[in-house]
């Protein structure tokens, strides 16, 4: 999962200022790695490089990002290196000079890669999956070799991609001559919306991850790019746009309970909204199932703590804040390793112990993927004094492997994986142990926007958009996870102040 800023037009004609502030209200989509691009209207302006925003982008290496016309990526790695070096933006200098950023996974990223090596000699230098795109993009541009980027030229550029990158893909991109592209995957996994501003005659355009960088970065009239959809805004700022393939939509459920902001909309469904609907449903299943009356809710920081208000109200027990949070330790969920990620549960969450000592506590979080954390926290919680503790995670149980871009790619990182509720519970040392059902978690969002009837539920169902991976091509991703993750075990994680690399 990454976040991604598109941004044409920009007053002044200086657009770095506008992504840099864009990028650091999408951050929490990824911590591993930055990168800004800019086109001064001759050439591309590229800096990128390992760690957070603020930490790469200073003043001595942003002075050359000069353009009205900018790209700017977050990355959270699923797969490929933690160095920087799979960082995002990605250009070619031909056809035309094409540059590009997208938030996604690539389902077969091996075997198109080994395509257009053999049959277009492309070599591409790295393992993001975005290279892929770009190049499958850029060849379709070479083969029309048309004289004008029109919109039916874009629109075959962008029909390629979707005929044969498999998975899911929302991107934003760049070409020279041509104007600011976007599209998404036709299933529309991965969320991708688009704004607007007015000066008198001059219009700005903003494609985002998320809402939010569009409310900070005052864009209006805003619009989600649907499944299968291009838009294209040339170099006179006219939009233009087309569906080009029909499918399902499928957003990613996990877009709600977890990743996005709360101050964010997803396909028009508030995510605020949506975690208060989780709590309240979680509640009324608890009450529902007889299960024992907490003392107080808690809720795990920062996600769970609208569904914990919610469900504290259905309870009606006090809820109160016991855990405080870190604010300069990253999200634990999305770093790479075991080692690092037990570690920095103990670093970034601390006891209020006045809130647990003598209390029957249950804790609320969005969910369970390996059950490491979730035993720091029932430990932390019983230092504290707790007489009792109660776990819920307002999501069902992650028992699925996801492909679509979320570091949960291995059939064994699972503790609910063919286990019953109760195991799992012993195993986390937990009192009593609830989960949230998939009908509910699915009711929870669509009651945002009923135009969304389907979600990509495959974490939790094992039921894929894209269709069922080959066994073979499911067990050479799962040794390029591991291989990733015994990197990570034996090697510290790396203070994201490193140089940033220049272009």
């Amino acid at each position: 999962m990454c976040g991604f800023i598109g941004i044409i037009g920009a007053e002044g004609g200086n657009v770095v200022q506008q992504i840099y502030d864009g990028l650091l209200a999408i951050q929490h989509r990824g911590q591993d790695a930055a990168g800004i691009l800019t086109f001064d209207g001759n050439r591309y302006h590229l800096v990128k490089g390992a760690g957070l925003v603020r930490d790469i982008f200073v003043e001595s290496n942003t002075g050359a990002l000069k353009g009205s016309v900018g790209l700017g990526h977050v990355r959270y790695p699923t797969i490929g290196a933690g160095n920087g070096e799979d960082a995002q933006p990605f250009f070619i200098t031909a056809p035309y000079g094409v540059a590009m950023a997208h938030n996604g996974n690539v389902i077969n990223y091996a075997s198109l890669k080994e395509d257009l090596h053999r049959r277009d000699h492309h070599h591409l230098n790295s393992s993001c999956d975005v290279e892929i795109i770009l190049n499958v993009f850029a060849r379709e541009l070479r083969k029309q070799n048309a004289d004008a980027l029109t919109p039916e030229v874009i629109y075959r550029a962008v029909q390629a991609v979707f005929d044969r990158v498999e998975g899911s893909y929302s991107v934003v991109a760049h070409v020279i001559g041509g104007g600011l592209v976007a599209f998404r995957d036709p299933h529309g996994i991965k969320p991708i919306i688009m704004g607007e501003r007015r000066a008198g005659d001059d219009v700005a355009y903003c494609i985002a991850s998320e809402s939010v960088v569009l409310d900070m970065l005052d864009f209006h009239h805003t619009y989600n790019v649907q499944p299968g959809e291009a838009v294209f805004i040339d170099l006179d700022h006219k939009l233009h746009k087309k569906r080009l393939v029909e499918a399902e939509h499928r957003p990613c459920i996990f877009e709600w309970i977890y990743f996005a902001r709360p101050d964010s909309f997803i396909d028009k469904v508030s995510v605020y909204k949506t975690r208060l609907r989780l709590g309240e449903n979680l509640g009324d299943r608890w009450l529902a199932a007889g299960a024992p009356k907490p003392d107080v809710v808690i809720p795990v920081p920062e996600s769970a703590r609208p569904a914990a208000i919610a469900m504290a109200h259905k309870l009606d027990v006090p809820y109160r804040e016991g855990l405080v949070k870190n604010r300069y330790i990253g999200r634990t969920f999305i770093m790479p390793g075991q080692v690092n990620r037990r570690l920095f549960v103990r670093q970034k969450l601390n006891a209020i112990h006045l809130e647990f000592e003598g209390k029957d506590v249950l804790l609320v979080d969005d969910s369970i993927v390996r059950g490491n954390t979730v035993k720091e926290l029932i430990d932390i919680a019983r230092l504290a004094g707790a007489k009792k503790v109660y776990f819920a995670s307002y999501s069902a149980p992650l028992a699925y492997p996801c492909f679509y871009g979320i570091d949960m790619m291995t059939r064994g990182e699972f503790i609910a994986r063919n286990r019953a509720v109760e195991t799992i519970r012993q195993l986390i040392g937990a009192d009593y142990l609830f989960y949230q059902d998939v009908d509910d978690m699915i009711r929870a969002a669509k009651e945002g926007n009923p135009e969304l009837q389907q979600f990509c539920t495959a974490c939790f169902t094992g039921e894929y958009p894209t269709g069922a991976l080959p066994e073979e091509l499911l067990e050479a991703i799962e040794r390029e996870r591991m291989i990733i993750q015994q990197e990570f075990a034996f090697e510290p994680r790396r203070t994201p102040q490193g140089q940033p690399q220049r272009f």
